[in-house]
């Protein structure tokens, strides 16, 4: 298509000077030639230019250099004009590829500079090899990285057959001390060639971030200028810093957040194992008082049976947490009717729901759920007690059933304060306690993560709202079959 344009162009000039302007100059007429061999040089590819340039040398030969409308070569004019639009057609061309070339590199550079923004770790490392042979089109890239005495390889592609650098060799490298030796080729400062056959060559340039050097870029499959390999590589060793940097940023934020976790564990356990243990001492001490009278000897009975309580249920919600973990909670499921999950959830948690009438809106008349009445039933007993914590003294706790599609829902209503917003997306984290929960009473914030393992272990869900009418809402979610009870 080029070469057409190029050839209409050159007819098209050659017939408005010879047959419409009249132009008898030759010297006119070539440097309108030239004009168009340079555009055609600097636009299209070198054949292209060559093409033109042979077309314009003979059209002026033909129709502007005398003897008019003959070929005519053997004047030294003739072959001083026909060398002259080769050589400028040539270097035009040369000089126009060179500078596309440039700027696809530079393209390519600006665009891996968008991909080198890829997280930590050695998936990061790897990705990052990825990003470099899509952008440059490589058949293989590859990272030597330091690690301990020796270096970490981190490679995509292939280029077969190869045989890879030695750790010397890549030692060398970084360092900048590499010479000619074995298969090892130097090409110019920082840049090498590794090779036993040259079609399947790796280009070796080091990863140099300031003075130092963070490891070697291995690149084989198409041949990339020097200079740009040297970019190529301070990008890559700048998103290699920034990908160290963001892991051991990630490291110290983990660790922080691990002591601070463990800290407010203990602090909250011990909280919860001194209270109930202070009531039990002290009950224990009233009901060996023989002046005691039986209504307060049974109101002391009644404290020290809550304080065991709230030990029992602590312990066993240490022992789910570590089932949890470890994936041992498995479902049985069978044939039940919600309401036999929350008598069971009742029952678990009674000393709890003491002071709060705890009302049944039953969604699901006749019919019955294949699912685990055990996960669920242990699942709402944590939501009840949670209601009762966060509920003021004597407000109802309501507790609802409903068929929704493909199982059973759940919903367990306080009349709280509520959970805030941003509590919200965090409130089954494990060891997560909400603003609002220092105001009611310490706690450990393992009760709504378990919620949210139970679920998970039945492929379920459990989350939270808020309620308009005031308080909070949470809800479980269990995919089961349904059918009615009378059903075989």
């Amino acid at each position: 298509m080029h070469a057409l344009a190029a050839a209409a162009a050159v007819a098209a000039i050659t017939a408005a000077f010879f047959r419409w302007l009249h132009v008898t100059d030759a010297t006119t007429v070539a440097l309108v030639y030239l004009l168009v061999v340079l555009f055609v040089a600097a636009s299209s590819q070198l054949w292209v230019a060559l093409t033109t340039s042979l077309i314009s040398a003979l059209a002026l030969n033909f129709f502007f250099l005398p003897p008019i409308l003959t070929l005519n070569i053997d004047e030294a004019q003739d072959w001083v004009a026909f060398l002259t639009f080769i050589v400028v057609s040539v270097v035009a061309s040369r000089l126009s590829s060179l500078a596309r070339t440039r700027a696809r590199e530079l393209s390519r550079l600006f665009e891996f500079s968008r991909d080198a923004l890829v997280e930590s770790g050695d998936g990061a490392f790897r990705l990052l090899a990825r990003h470099v042979a899509d952008r440059f089109r490589l058949d293989y890239v590859a990272f030597y990285l330091p690690d301990g005495d020796g270096f970490a390889r981190y490679e995509t592609g292939i280029l077969e057959p190869r045989t890879m650098p030695d750790a010397e060799t890549i030692r060398r490298m970084a360092r900048g001390t590499a010479k000619d030796t074995g298969n090892l080729f130097v090409k110019a400062p920082d840049v090498a060639v590794w090779a036993e056959d040259t079609r399947y060559a790796l280009w070796l340039v080091p990863l140099r971030h300031g003075p130092e050097a963070v490891g070697v870029l291995a690149a084989g499959g198409r041949r990339l200028e020097p200079t740009t390999l040297r970019a190529l590589a301070g990008a890559v060793a700048i998103a290699v810093e920034r990908a160290r940097l963001l892991e051991q940023r990630q490291q110290a934020e983990v660790t922080r957040r691990s002591v601070e976790i463990k800290s407010a564990l203990l602090s909250s356990l011990a909280h919860d194992i001194r209270t109930p243990l202070t009531a039990i001492g002290a009950a224990i001490s009233n009901l060996g008082n023989a002046s005691l009278r039986d209504p307060d000897r049974d109101r002391q009975a009644d404290v020290a049976r809550a304080g065991l309580n709230r030990l029992q249920r602590l312990f066993e919600n240490i022992l789910e947490m570590a089932s949890l973990d470890a994936g041992g909670t498995a479902p049985s499921p069978r044939w039940v009717h919600p309401s036999e999950v929350i008598q069971a959830a009742r029952n678990q948690v009674d000393y709890a729901l003491r002071g709060h009438e705890v009302r049944i809106e039953d969604g699901m008349a006749e019919q019955v759920a294949h699912l685990d009445p055990r996960l669920l039933a242990t699942a709402l007993a944590h939501l009840l007690e949670n209601a009762a914590q966060y509920s003021p003294p004597g407000a109802p706790i309501t507790v609802s059933s409903e068929i929704v599609s493909g199982g059973v829902t759940l919903h367990v209503d306080d009349r709280g304060a509520g959970v805030a917003d941003d509590d919200l997306s965090h409130i089954f984290e494990r060891f997560y306690r909400g603003a609002k929960t220092a105001e009611y009473r310490s706690g450990t914030g393992m009760g709504l993560a378990i919620v949210r393992g139970l679920m998970e272990a039945q492929h379920g869900r459990a989350s939270a709202e808020n309620l308009s009418s005031g308080g909070a809402r949470f809800s479980l979610f269990v995919p089961a079959p349904i059918r009615t009870s009378t059903d075989e």
